[in-house]
């Protein structure tokens, strides 16, 4: 009989009985994970699978089948006996030697001893046994003749025992064989079982976290699998290692300047560096620094790479070069592509390009939401541009020597992170630069060094020898930490800080429109930054009628709210049905599927809109896709009034086109000011026109004081916000409207008046 202990390290499971520190089997329970216990249960489960007893879930009680048999052979008699427990066990495992079956027998009998003083009547104790002997035959019988051997037999259990399990473990293991309990949500469950840990030990190590949520034997099993199908994809393994980041000192830029043979020595692996940067140690410098270590690099004859700006996607003939089949299976896909990474001399590089594609594949293949179609499409960003780069990179290669790949100001979406993970595993130093920290740079990878500088700095490129240096003096830099200081969430806002807004209808009383009407938008309500986003409020409404029948007034108020900033319309329509448009005829081909196809429109040769800003092209642009997103004018995808949107929204006259050029997010915005005194109707033209202006940010306001409908039947949605404000007066004639007439008339009244006293 074997004392059950307690190991100190996972190795110990795999010591020979003769080499543990005293005779002893083990039997612990793991109720927690590391990388370090994920690879002991793969081990421990190979042991299991190729000489002991893997058991998921709890051990199936005898069948009327297993007990018709039992009964059968053995009989159904039963004595509390030592000697008769021997002679069954002899005669039902005949394969047990002669000292196997007396430490069985012993177990047996002193359990069910135990079971007995507890309070088991006989027939329970029965019950007990004929148990414990089908399960010994049925379940375990491929170990028992090797109980105690030199090399224990193993048993992996996944779940929760019941007390009657647990009975029967605790006597194999008494009789020589090792067990390990797997138990995924913690130590709660087995404690009602046993709760003074009497039969096993919890094996606990500083570093466990709970098991992730897909853990089991099931998925490890396939892990098995997919190493072994691995293995039969690299076919003859590189001769070398990645040695990644293990040799830096921190200093990142004084490590990738370390020259290769001193870097480390072991031939076994190359020692290469895989790192991201965010910010500038010191942004004074940072620029000439740049320049200083690419130039070093160069000049050392290392080849190095630089992408500013993020990486390219693959064009129609890098895509097309690659020719693809019908894959059923990842392996057949990947197996395909890993034969395609052509022209690499040297032999042991193209044994490590192709064990890191299958490295990078796999990995890629076990994410969320992955399928053939996804993976196909990385596994060409991946050839692809290893065909544009690699000869840059590897350029008559010889070993060990290590190039250099510099991503500069990328941010990092999901296809560049795998391509840089992929070079990371090839004699390459990857360097990430992200100076500038409002752009997020990210990337998840194991063996990423990350620096962090509180330090921002903007630079459109990296200072190569192709590069048109910048640098900015300390005055220029402190400027731009002030300018940063009085501009962020403080109210306060500099000129055109922002490029992109949202508008927010504003619902006012009618008094309150000329209130508000000059006011910047910051202070009006509901005014908000989001990011770098505008939420700006403004008004859309119709005035029908004319307060209290006086029409001086009426106008004088109308006047008060027409500036330089106002576009005044008082004859309608002001674009006219079936007016030419010279955009008119290419609608058709700037749309697809509902979405603005912009780079179509932008490099047409009629597009009039190249003198302006290119932020101001973009704005123009989101706003005529949210214009066709909403839908609000009749027979947009029904009858082709979507062309006649785009068309209109092209074709903007120059007052509007200046107004919006100059519009600052928070300061005051432009204004359109309709007055329609008869029964004119505006055009669905029109209806374009004041729509899009009011999504740009424009006051728009319309003066009817007829209170005729004019623009409504052009409308699916009618967002206008109308006041009745009185009587309502017909065939009125619209005079000057222009303050600044107004203001010269007085003066040269205000002198003759002044010249007569």
């Amino acid at each position: 009989m074997l004392n059950i202990a307690k190991i100190e390290k996972t190795d110990d499971y795999f010591t020979d009985l003769g080499k543990r520190r005293s005779r002893c089997a083990y039997f612990c329970r793991i109720n927690g994970y590391s990388r370090q216990i994920h690879d002991f249960i793969l081990k421990y489960h190979e042991s299991a699978r190729t000489s002991g007893v893997i058991i998921e879930g709890n051990i199936r009680n005898p069948d009327n089948k297993n007990l018709e048999y039992y009964n059968e052979i053995m009989g159904m008699d039963f004595q509390l006996d030592r000697n008769f427990i021997r002679s069954k066990l002899n005669k039902w495992l005949p394969r047990m030697s002669m000292t196997q079956c007396d430490n069985v027998a012993y177990s047996i009998y002193d359990t069910l001893v135990k079971l007995k003083n507890s309070g088991k009547n006989e027939g329970m104790l029965k019950n007990a046994y004929i148990r414990f002997m089908c399960w010994l035959y049925y379940k375990f019988e491929r170990i028992v003749n090797r109980l105690g051997d030199e090399q224990l037999p193993k048993i992996l259990y996944e779940g929760y025992v019941t007390s009657y399990e647990l009975f029967l473990l605790n006597m194999l293991a008494s009789a020589g064989c090792d067990i390990l309990l797997l138990q995924y949500k913690g130590d709660a469950q087995y404690k009602s079982t046993d709760p003074s840990s009497a039969y096993s030990f919890d094996f606990v190590q500083p570093d466990m976290k709970p098991f992730p949520q897909d853990f089991c034997l099931k998925s490890l099993r396939q892990e098995i699998q997919e190493n072994m199908m691995v293995q039969r994809l690299y076919g003859t393994p590189p001769d070398t290692a990645a040695c990644t980041n293990a040799w830096i000192t921190g200093k990142i830029f004084d490590d990738l300047r370390t020259a290769v043979p001193k870097r480390g020595s072991d031939p076994k692996f190359f020692y290469n560096c895989f790192c991201l940067i965010n910010g500038a140690e010191d942004k004074l410098i940072y620029p000439n620094e740049l320049f200083r270590f690419y130039s070093q690099i160069k000049n050392s004859g290392r080849r190095i790479t630089v992408v500013s700006g993020g990486i390219s996607a693959p064009d129609t003939s890098e895509i097309n070069s690659i020719q693809r089949k019908n894959y059923q299976k990842n392996d057949q896909l990947i197996l395909d592509f890993a034969s395609k990474f052509s022209g690499i001399a040297e032999p042991e590089l193209q044994k490590l390009v192709r064990k890191a594609f299958i490295d990078t594949m796999m990995s890629e293949s076990k994410k969320e939401n992955s399928n053939m179609s996804r993976l196909t499409t990385k596994a060409v960003y991946i050839l692809c541009w290893f065909n544009r780069y690699h000869y840059e990179l590897f350029k008559n290669y010889r070993m060990p020597e290590i190039s250099c790949f510099i991503l500069f100001n990328s941010s990092m979406n999901e296809n560049e992170a795998m391509f840089c993970r992929f070079l990371s595993k090839l004699p390459v130093d990857v360097v990430i630069l992200n100076p500038n920290l409002n752009n997020i740079c990210s990337i998840n990878a194991d063996d990423l060094y990350t620096v962090s500088y509180e330090d921002s700095l903007v630079m459109d490129a990296f200072p190569d020898e192709n590069t048109v240096m910048r640098v900015g003096t300390a005055a220029y830099h402190a400027e731009r930490e002030l300018d940063t200081m009085m501009y962020t969430d403080t109210g306060m806002y500099r000129d055109r800080q922002y490029s992109k807004a949202n508008t927010i209808l504003l619902h006012t009383m009618y008094e309150e429109i000329e209130i508000l009407w000059d006011k910047e938008l910051t202070f009006r309500p509901s005014f908000d930054v989001v990011g770098d986003t505008v939420n700006m409020p403004v008004i859309f409404a119709k005035v029908s009628g004319v307060k209290n029948g006086d029409v001086s007034a009426y106008w004088n108020s109308i006047r008060k709210l027409v500036n330089d900033n106002t576009i005044l319309v008082t004859r309608v329509p002001r674009i006219p049905t079936g007016f030419s448009n010279p955009m008119k005829q290419f609608a058709t081909g700037f749309i697809n599927n509902g979405k603005l196809q912009r780079q179509k429109i932008k490099e047409h040769k009629l597009y009039p809109y190249k003198f302006l800003r290119d932020s101001v092209q973009d704005y123009i642009l989101d706003k005529l896709q949210l214009l066709l997103d909403r839908k609000p004018i009749k027979g947009m995808f029904v009858n082709g009034t979507e062309y006649d949107v785009i068309s209109t929204v092209l074709n903007l006259d120059k007052m509007a086109l200046r107004l919006i050029q100059n519009f600052d997010f928070t300061k005051t915005n432009p204004k359109l000011i309709y007055i329609i005194t008869s029964e004119a109707m505006l055009s669905p033209e029109d209806t374009i026109y004041f729509s899009f202006l009011s999504l740009v940010g424009f006051d728009v306001l319309f003066f009817v004081p007829t209170g005729y409908q004019c623009f409504e039947g052009n409308l699916i949605v009618n967002n206008v916000e109308e006041h009745q404000t009185g009587e309502y007066k017909y065939d009125m004639r619209i005079p000057n409207l222009n303050p600044n007439s107004l203001r010269s008339r007085l003066s040269r009244y205000d002198k003759l008046f002044k010249r007569g006293t």
